[in-house]
């Protein structure tokens, strides 16, 4: 295994991981906040899902990054990384590239389900409001799909950068 593919799977691993715990939390948070409306009225639970389910996107924006870049280093078959300076230089290029989705998926999930728990609030209160808490929550979305197709287009174009 050249150097190169090793810098490339700490890039999937920080795609992957980074955006999964940023997701994990913002999930876990927006369902406790959930559980306790749904212990009270079981009937809200479908208006609570969509506010629940928000913040795991951005885990699965890290995992097809991750799978793009196992795909294009030869460890999800195809051709491996070359073992000089070229192959060192297109594992740290994708590894950069990971670097958009795992922080920004971080922080974007983790913050989406902050907002997802004033959102499980307000359908609390007013029920019939739930959709004004669903577009707040979804509004933190766009800085994971900012994250998310800067990462797609980086890894696109690694192996371009390098004539190869």
């Amino acid at each position: 295994m050249s150097l190169g593919t090793v810098y490339a799977l700490v890039g999937i691993a920080i795609a992957v991981v980074l955006s999964g715990i940023g997701s994990s939390r913002g999930v876990g948070i927006a369902s406790e906040a959930a559980a306790g409306v749904i212990t009270n009225d079981p009937s809200k639970f479908g208006k609570l899902l969509v506010l629940q389910l928000l913040p795991g996107t951005q885990g699965l924006y890290g995992l097809i990054i991750g799978v793009m870049v196992m795909l294009n280093v030869g460890v999800l078959g195809g051709n491996p990384l070359p073992s000089d300076l070229t192959g060192e230089a297109i594992g740290l290029g994708y590894l950069a590239a990971c670097l958009p989705i795992g922080l920004g998926g971080m922080f974007s999930a983790f913050f989406q389900g902050k907002v997802a728990v004033s959102g499980v609030n307000i359908v609390a209160k007013k029920p019939q409001e739930s959709s004004k808490a669903i577009v707040s929550a979804s509004l933190v979305e766009l800085y994971a799909l900012l994250s998310f197709i800067t990462s797609f287009l980086m890894v696109i174009n690694v192996n371009k950068t390098f004539g190869l």
